[in-house]
């Protein structure tokens, strides 16, 4: 009977894993089978024109990045971009969704428009910005119809950066707007009545209820936000055409990978390094965000 149960057993997992076989075969080609060739190419040197080869160089890839003055300042202007942009992008995607969820008149046409930026290539949208950024441009042109100093936001190292905070703020907080409102549907209204009948404040009650209640959705934000601060690349190479300029002040880690990988001989093992950096840092402050974040709700 033992023996007859072992063999059923063996036989519907092995059912099982047939039908997940095209999952975990796109998983091992696509996921784990680069990350392991990211971890074996940034310990080698490697040569991939003419005979390819690969040299072990140990730790050494690793080192370098304590002498590149590029990387240091490519993982410093990360690091601001995502301490600035994903509590921006929280607070105004909270903001956006606690205030279309109030009934308010046109609210659907209201929905609609602010999402339209989530639905328009980031491509597309970098380089409505660049022409709105412009030393002629439409910010410049009202700011000086109004008597204000004008920007070049384009060539100034100290606002380059800012720029596209700004963008990416206005165009990734409507993805999580939507994410917020599906959420408010589930406080129960009971809870803003029993509220109302203690004489509560509208403050009151988005303190109070909306924001506890939201914990594991702004803990979702955070982490999304998280990882795709780390990884901008594209919105910073279209402003610098791929220079990371001015004066490397827009230069991110992942537009630093993409330089040494494919626009330097013989640093592909040194990009690889950088990148597997960038994606123990990425997990480590995941990690930390999910350890510091209460995201339990109270209903």
């Amino acid at each position: 009977m033992k023996s007859k149960f072992s063999r059923k057993a063996l036989r519907e997992a092995g059912q099982g894993y047939f039908f997940m076989s095209p999952a975990l075969l796109v998983l091992l080609l696509f996921i784990l089978g680069p990350i392991l060739y990211i971890v074996f190419l940034s310990f080698h040197k490697v040569q991939l024109l003419g005979t390819t080869s690969y040299d072990f160089v140990a730790f050494e890839n690793f080192k370098r990045m304590l002498d590149d003055m590029r990387a240091q300042r490519a993982l410093w202007n990360t690091l601001k971009y995502v301490v600035i942009v994903v509590p921006c992008q929280t607070l105004l995607a909270l903001v956006l969704a606690a205030t279309l969820n109030t009934g308010l008149k046109g609210q659907t046409f209201f929905r609609i428009v602010y999402f339209l930026p989530t639905l328009t290539s980031s491509a597309v949208l970098t380089l409505i910005f660049m022409w709105m950024y412009n030393k002629d441009g439409l910010i410049n042109n009202v700011l000086d119809f109004i008597g204000l100093p004008t920007y070049n936001f384009l060539g100034d190292p100290t606002i380059a950066l800012n720029a596209i905070m700004i963008m990416n703020i206005w165009s990734t907080a409507p993805f999580f707007m939507v994410i917020y409102l599906a959420a408010l549907q589930d406080i129960p209204d009971s809870l803003y009545e029993a509220a109302e009948l203690d004489g509560a404040t509208v403050w009151q009650k988005f303190w109070k209820i909306t924001v506890p209640n939201l914990r594991p959705v702004t803990s979702f934000v955070a982490i999304m936000g998280l990882i795709g601060t780390f990884q901008l690349f594209d919105q910073s190479y279209i402003f610098s055409a791929g220079s990371g300029g001015p004066d490397n002040s827009t230069l991110t880690v992942v537009l630093l990978i993409y330089q040494y990988a494919f626009k330097s001989l013989g640093d592909m093992g040194y990009a690889a390094a950088l990148a597997f950096l960038l994606a123990i840092v990425i997990l480590v402050a995941t990690l930390l965000q999910r350890k510091f974040s209460k995201e339990e709700s109270l209903y």
